[in-house]
C-alpha cells in the first residue's frame, strides 16, 4: 500500500487544482470589477488594464528568456498581477507609470525572488507602493465617473482637463479634521456600493467586488477565513470608532464599501503564495491586515492603508507559518 503513496513537498491540496485553473478563476472573479471600471471610467480604464497586463506578461517572458528558464506565462499569474495592479490605479494614471509599475511587479517583486511561489511580497501591492513613492501626484488624482460627468476623457492622458473628485476615504479624513459634516459624507456609502464615486479603477463598485468574491468562494478557489478576518477586524474597529465619536468618524459601511478593502479581502490578501497556510494562520493574517488598514485610515495621515497593511503582514507570514504549523497527515509523530 505504501508504494501507492506519492510524497511531495507541502502545501498538500486535496482538490485537483492547477495554477492555471486557480489564476483563471481569479480572472473570472475580477471580471465584474473590470466591467464596472469600463462602465464608470470608459475606454481609458480598459486601456490602463491592457497596458498593465501586456507589460507584466512581457516582463515575465523576458525574464525567463534571460534566465534560460521554461516559459511560465501560461500559468496566467502575470495576467492576474497586471489586472490587480491596474485595478489599484487611478483612472487617469499615465501609461508610462503603469508600464514602470508592471515591470517592477514582475521583475523586482516576483522574478528576483525566484518566480511564482518564491516571492515574499504580493507583486501588485509592492509595485503599487513603489508607484506611490515615484508618481505621487498622478497616483492621488481621482476623476469623476463618466456616469456622473459625461465629459470625462476616453483615451486622454493624465494631464488633460478632467473633473476631479475626492474619494470617500479622503472625505472621511476631512470629517476627522472637522472640515466637513459627517452626515453628508455618510450618504456616500450607498454611492460607493454601486460605484459612482472617485477612486481607483477596481475599488469604486463594492457590488462588483462582492460578486467576484462570491464566485471565488463558491468555486472554492479561496477559503472564507481571510476575507472574513479582514472584514470583521476592519469593520469592528470602524464601528467602535464611529460609536465612540460619531461626529469625527464616518459610518463603518463607508470604510467597508469605500477604498480597496473589498478587493484586498477577496483578491489580494488571499494570495496563496504570500498568505499563511494554516487556518489559524489565516485568521491571524487577516485580522492583522484589517486592523492595520483601519489604523492607517483612522490614526495615520494617509487615507488608505491596503497596500501597506498587506506588505507588512506579508513580511510576517513566515513567522506566522512557523508558529501555526500544519499537522502532518497521520497526526503528530511519536518521538519517544
Amino acid at each position: 500500500m505504501l508504494s501507492k503513496l506519492t510524497v511531495s513537498p507541502a502545501p498538500h491540496i486535496s482538490q485537483k487544482l492547477s495554477t492555471r485553473r486557480v489564476m483563471a478563476d481569479v480572472l473570472i472573479g475580477l471580471l465584474p470589477a473590470v466591467i464596472a471600471a469600463g462602465v464608470f471610467f470608459r475606454l481609458r480604464a480598459l486601456l490602463v488594464i491592457a497596458v498593465c497586463v501586456v507589460a507584466c506578461v512581457a516582463s515575465e517572458w523576458l525574464c525567463n528568456v534571460i534566465r534560460k528558464r521554461p516559459a511560465s506565462i501560461g500559468d496566467l499569474s502575470a495576467v492576474v498581477t497586471g489586472v490587480i495592479l491596474a485595478l489599484s490605479l487611478p483612472p487617469m494614471a499615465p501609461y508610462s507609470a503603469a508600464i514602470v509599475g508592471s515591470v517592477f511587479a514582475i521583475v523586482i517583486a516576483k522574478m528576483v525572488f525566484g518566480g511564482l511561489g518564491s516571492n515574499v511580497f504580493n507583486p501588485a501591492m509592492a509595485a503599487r507602493a513603489f508607484m506611490a513613492a515615484s508618481f505621487g501626484a498622478a497616483m492621488t488624482t481621482w476623476t469623476v465617473p463618466a456616469t456622473v460627468d459625461a465629459s470625462l476623457p476616453t483615451i486622454a492622458a493624465a494631464n488633460t482637463s478632467a473633473t476631479t473628485q475626492a474619494t470617500p476615504l479622503a472625505w472621511s479624513k476631512a470629517v476627522q479634521k472637522g472640515q466637513v459634516e459627517a452626515t453628508y459624507i455618510n450618504e456616500q456609502a450607498s454611492w460607493a456600493f454601486w460605484g459612482e464615486v472617485g477612486g481607483c479603477l477596481g475599488e469604486t463598485s463594492a457590488l462588483a467586488l462582492l460578486i467576484g468574491g462570491a464566485y471565488l468562494l463558491i468555486r472554492r478557489t479561496i477559503t472564507w477565513h481571510i476575507p472574513a478576518a479582514v472584514l470583521l477586524s476592519a469593520g469592528g474597529i470602524a464601528l467602535a470608532a464611529w460609536l465612540i465619536k460619531p461626529e469625527a468618524y464616518v459610518n463603518p459601511l463607508l470604510h467597508l464599501f469605500g477604498g480597496g478593502l473589498l478587493i484586498c479581502a477577496f483578491f489580494i490578501a488571499t494570495d496563496p503564495v504570500t498568505a499563511p497556510l494554516s487556518v489559524k494562520g489565516m485568521w491571524i493574517f487577516g485580522i492583522g491586515v484589517g486592523a492595520l488598514i483601519m489604523l492607517i485610515r483612522i490614526v495615520g495621515e494617509y487615507p488608505e492603508g491596503v497596500m501597506y497593511a498587506v506588505l507588512i503582514m506579508n513580511a510576517f507570514t513566515p513567522l506566522i507559518d512557523r508558529f501555526c504549523k500544519l499537522t502532518p497527515a497521520g497526526g503528530v509523530p511519536d518521538v519517544r
